[in-house]
């Protein structure tokens, strides 16, 4: 049998789509078997907690200031944190 390029190239191309259409299709149900699982795992109410603010703050100051010098290759007297915020 002799087949011509262009078959071979659409047989090819519809071949992996097809397996990319069920990859999607795999994926979509893993997700929703997954999701059903999760919620039905999480408690009804969960109490919210009030964080307290650090109480070692200034070990927090230094440990930064630490990592930042030695990342930037200074000494740490030229580094100057003037504020920091939780992200």
């Amino acid at each position: 049998m002799d087949y011509s390029s262009i078959f071979v190239c659409l047989m090819g191309m519809g071949t992996v789509f097809f397996g990319l259409i069920c990859l999607i299709g795999l994926t979509a149900l893993m997700g929703r078997i997954i999701g059903r699982k999760q919620q039905a795992a999480v408690p009804a109410a969960v109490p919210v907690v009030p964080v307290a603010a650090e109480p070692n703050r200034q070990e927090l100051v230094a440990a930064i200031s630490a990592a930042i010098a030695e990342e930037l290759g200074t000494d740490i007297t030229g580094i100057r944190i003037h504020s920091m915020k939780k992200l």
